[in-house]
């Protein structure tokens, strides 16, 4: 147990030695060292994690939640499989689908698309479409139309705006023979989610229309479940998959996009670690600082050693000198990294608006601000390490303290 005495010398031993102020000067410079590092990784951490969450929020608003598809076709009650799926708890709508891999020629330029068959009068439940530019002419995807929506940079790319003709071409298998089927679709508009996984790959047609170009006989391919709360994805579909019983493939957003987000997580885990080496440094100061103080003291060390003070409790003492610091450095960068984390939003704007840049412009970059989404667990794990680091910085100096013999330094006095 660190008793009153241990503080009262460790305290001490922080302020000005033998005039000069060095050692001062470096505990300061060693708080706020780990104060800096503390306060850059929550920043840091707190855009991350803001831009996950728009990423995913803009890849939601397109993307099927949970797709399910029947292993074998004929004999299918899809009005029973609807019902079922729509009474699962958390979920928002069942709506049907068809997807089909083609490639969309216009003139000399061809690209190659998702083409989703859906049905607009089941899309306009999703509220989330609101937020995506282009998403009211939907109504105009009516069975027979042959109209079609593209993703935003899909059109850029063939060079097509609203009412030119684009061809959809299939590949098909007939008598043995490999070959190209051909429709004719009219544009109707383009889509902007902001996500590149939607605006540069896809394309949106009746279902109707694309049931013909598959010949699934007027009936779907699936399912897809739009979920009230699509981050439950795996809870919600294990109790979809006891609701609808065996005989079908399942998928989900997750497991779509599974290494996009993994490798959002492992940026974040790098960038946690190459920034906690910011604390690191300050933690040598801390050893440098403690180094200083176990030599300009070593009398005092020693007397209080001749007097009965115990080397565990030398120890402490520059355990609780090492502990102000790193406590201290880790709540200054707590208090300025959340500042700044909360306020993020804010301050990037006035940043670019008085030097004159912008960070991350919108012709490069699909989120053109920098969110900021503030993780208590995030935050509990930076002051946690800081204080760690910071702790096993006084190990090496107060056991060197504790080692000091009296006898061997009071020799000559």
């Amino acid at each position: 147990m660190i008793r009153p005495l241990e503080c009262f010398i460790g305290l001490r031993y922080l302020g000005t030695v033998g005039g000069r102020g060095l050692i001062s000067f470096l505990s300061f410079a060693s708080l706020g060292g780990i104060a800096l590092g503390v306060a850059a990784v929550i920043v840091i951490l707190s855009a991350m994690n803001g831009l996950e969450a728009e990423s995913r929020t803009r890849l939601l608003t397109l993307a099927e939640h949970v797709t399910l598809r029947p292993e074998t076709r004929p004999g299918t009650d899809w009005a029973a499989l609807r019902e079922r799926l729509s009474a699962v708890e958390g979920v928002g709508a069942v709506t049907p689908f068809v997807h089909l891999e083609a490639m969309l020629q216009n003139g000399d330029v061809l690209k190659p698309v998702i083409v989703r068959g859906i049905d607009p009068e089941a899309e306009r439940l999703n509220p989330e479409l609101a937020a995506v530019e282009g998403a009211d002419q939907l109504e105009r995807l009516t069975p027979g139309s042959n109209q079609i929506l593209l993703g935003r940079y899909v059109a850029i790319e063939l060079g097509v705006r609203p009412g030119d003709a684009v061809d959809l071409l299939l590949p098909s298998l007939e008598d043995g023979q490999l070959g190209i089927r051909e429709a004719h679709f009219v544009v109707a508009d383009d889509l902007t989610a902001g996500a590149e996984q939607h605006d540069a790959n896809l394309a949106l047609v009746n279902i109707v229309d694309a049931g013909r170009l598959a010949d699934l006989d007027g009936e779907p391919e699936g399912f897809a479940v739009r979920l009230l709360e699509p981050l439950r994805v795996e809870t919600v579909m294990a109790n979809l998959q006891d609701a609808a019983g065996p005989g079908y493939r399942w998928s989900s957003w997750a497991i779509e996009y599974r290494s996009l987000f993994d490798a959002m997580k492992i940026e974040k885990t790098m960038m946690t670690i190459l920034l906690m080496l910011i604390v690191a440094v300050a933690a040598f100061n801390i050893v440098a600082s403690l180094m200083m103080v176990v030599n300009e003291k070593s009398r005092d060390i020693a007397v209080l050693r001749t007097l009965g003070l115990a080397p565990e409790r030398v120890t402490r003492v520059f355990i609780v000198q090492g502990a102000v610091i790193g406590v201290g450095g880790t709540l200054a960068g707590l208090g300025l990294g959340l500042a700044l984390a909360f306020n993020l939003e804010s301050i990037l704007p006035w940043l670019e608006r008085t030097f004159g840049f912008q960070i991350m412009p919108g012709d490069v970059f699909y989120v053109s601000e920098v969110p900021s989404e503030v993780r208590a667990p995030d935050v509990i794990l930076i002051a946690g390490l800081a204080l760690a680091i910071a702790a096993l910085a006084t190990i090496y100096p107060s056991r060197r303290a504790a080692r000091i013999e009296p006898a061997e330094v009071l020799r000559y006095e």
